[in-house]
């Protein structure tokens, strides 16, 4: 991506699984362009060739102590690193797509609350501060809320937990039947302001954010982005997901969408 733009990105975020070990290599690797490492935890097993183990690693047996030696070797393992990094932990709680997902569950056995996960993850926070790792910073990340998506405020593990706020959004234009195309304000404007209320002045990041193809301009979309997010105050910037999965959000998916963002962030 620093290519197409003409310029080398202040943050790379990238994805980790509960069978991850430590990503040294990977945060020293980032650490050697100048940025800084994000790192997405996700609480599962990601299975070869597909697919998800959604049930070892729940958050209830993260809250237990099921998992500690784990969390314990990370802890150790980032502290002992000692450059700073950041750390989202279980994202996108607020919608309903992760087995740590708001309402998921198929059973009442195994739906899952909002206690269940501010106990998870004040449990892994305070086991990186037993281990002395003060050197990575808390990023609590929702989805931008849609309508049927869970209060942000039930969700939130507290000031003390919680070092950056995040968000992830997406345009997914008309690539989809449920779908139309969004402006960023629209897009992002109503969590910016809850976020603001539940938290006032903590830093915001845009942790994901891309924009597909189908029924709108991609380039005038990033051109967009780009001013209304120049235009607030306490978001410290964005990380484009630029991956071809469910569509096209790369920024190369056309040479137009490319140059789009290089123009934007002169």
């Amino acid at each position: 991506m620093a290519d197409a733009t003409g310029r080398r990105p202040e943050m790379v975020l990238f994805y980790a699984d509960f069978a991850t070990p430590p990503p040294m290599r990977e945060l020293k690797a980032i650490t050697a362009l100048g940025a800084t490492p994000v790192i997405t935890w996700e609480p599962w097993r990601w299975r070869r060739g597909g697919g998800h183990d959604r049930s070892t690693f729940t958050l209830r047996s993260i809250a237990s102590g099921a998992h500690d030696e784990y969390l314990l070797l990370w802890a150790t393992e980032l502290s002992r690193w000692a450059a700073p990094a950041w750390l989202r932990f279980a994202h996108e709680f607020n919608g309903t797509w992760y087995p740590w997902s708001a309402g998921t569950g198929s059973t009442a056995d195994e739906y899952v609350t909002a206690d269940e996960y501010v106990t998870a993850w004040r449990h892994v926070h305070e086991i990186f501060g037993a281990a002395g790792a003060d050197n990575i910073s808390w990023v609590w990340a929702p989805t931008v809320v849609f309508a049927g998506s869970a209060e942000l405020d039930d969700w939130y593990p507290g000031d003390g937990f919680v070092d950056l706020l995040g968000v992830d959004g997406y345009n997914w234009g008309t690539s989809r039947r449920w779908s139309r195309w969004t402006d960023p304000e629209e897009l992002f404007g109503m969590t910016f302001s809850k976020l603001r209320t539940l938290c006032p002045g903590r830093p915001i990041i845009v942790t994901e954010v891309g924009c597909a193809d189908e029924g709108g301009t991609k380039p005038c979309w990033i051109t967009d982005l780009v001013d209304y997010l120049a235009a607030q105050s306490d978001v410290l910037g964005f990380v484009w997901f630029n991956h071809d999965k469910e569509v096209d959000w790369r920024l190369c998916s056309t040479s137009e969408s490319a140059a789009a963002m290089a123009d934007a962030l002169r």
